[in-house]
């Protein structure tokens, strides 16, 4: 059966690739995205998100902009890795799809009354700031939620912003402390994961060969997102985070992982942001997700490939 899915994002070149996944498949239909502050402000995470959808030449995927701050904490952004604009590496044009008016939460809270209880599936692959202020407004849609399929956190890998920290959970852990309190299935995939999705010189370059639009341009987000990972970890790809997401729901076997109890630290002084993941079960607190420790990188990237091939 197809399952129904938003997208809630704050493109990133790699979060685009997971939107562009995303509408290239046919087990998946994104009822809309929404748009959060994460890597770039707002203003741009939106711009960016009706750009993506334009370029798969999807104009039926409304686009709805969110929340421009974290619950109680400043915003913190992430140029450094991907560029003034968070999508650099390539120019598009100015989308001509409109923003919707709606705002991105009262459109999570609308589409889950909406649908039947258990139907529709929350993606998020940027801060967890709408989800959370969703779900404070409206308590009611909770259980309606099938599942949410995140990406963020880490355990083994540890941190990308702090020592201790992932970025989505960092920019605003007390919304990630919201959602994993929330009593919603959790599938959580973090840095552990998605480190072991590094691209090749050849997907990039066969990407790049593609006769359509959509295959080269992921290409260009792809030249310019490695050179941050190449500087920092002397690694011959970069890693398609948000991608994970995506892959996890059309193919699941793609991807190991356990179900253990994850809490968010939002008081530490060195480890605000960082995903308490309980691997070894040694507390008594029960299983709140489940939790995503390796992946089958071929199998990951040949799915992208294939799907990306379909698109204009």
């Amino acid at each position: 059966m197809t399952q129904k899915i938003i997208i809630d994002t704050d493109p990133g070149q790699d979060d685009a690739v997971a939107i562009l996944l995303a509408l290239a498949s046919p087990e998946l239909e994104v009822l809309g995205i929404t748009a959060v502050a994460g890597n770039v402000p707002l203003p741009l995470t939106e711009v960016n998100a009706r750009k993506i959808v334009e370029l798969a030449g999807r104009h039926d995927v409304p686009v709805h902009a969110g929340c421009e701050v974290p619950i109680k904490r400043k915003l913190v952004t992430a140029e450094h890795v991907h560029g003034k604009t968070g999508l650099d590496g390539i120019e598009l044009p100015a989308p001509s799809i409109p923003l919707q008016s709606l705002h991105a939460v009262d459109f999570i809270i609308e589409t889950l009354r909406q649908h039947p209880e258990g139907s529709v599936t929350l993606v998020p692959i940027g801060p967890l700031t709408n989800i959370a202020t969703a779900f404070e407004r409206a308590p009611d849609i909770i259980p309606r939620v099938k599942r949410i399929v995140l990406m963020g956190g880490a355990y083994f890998e540890v941190g990308n912003i702090t020592p201790a920290a992932e970025f989505n959970i960092y920019v605003d852990p007390e919304a990630a402390q919201a959602v994993f309190a929330s009593g919603v299935p959790l599938v959580v995939l973090p840095l552990d994961a998605t480190h072991e999705a590094l691209t090749s010189r050849d997907w990039v370059d066969a990407m790049r060969a593609l006769p359509n639009r959509c295959g080269p341009a992921v290409a260009s987000w792809t030249d310019f997102f490695e050179r941050f990972d190449r500087e920092k970890y002397g690694s011959e790809g970069a890693p398609l985070h948000d991608p994970c997401t995506i892959a996890w729901l059309i193919r699941p076997e793609l991807f190991e992982g356990r179900e253990i109890n994850v809490e968010i630290e939002t008081q530490g002084e060195f480890t605000t942001g960082m995903t308490v993941a309980d691997w070894w079960r040694v507390s008594d607190r029960p299983a709140n997700a489940l939790f995503i420790r390796h992946l089958d990188r071929d199998g990951l990237f040949a799915l992208l490939g294939e799907r990306i091939a379909q698109l204009p």
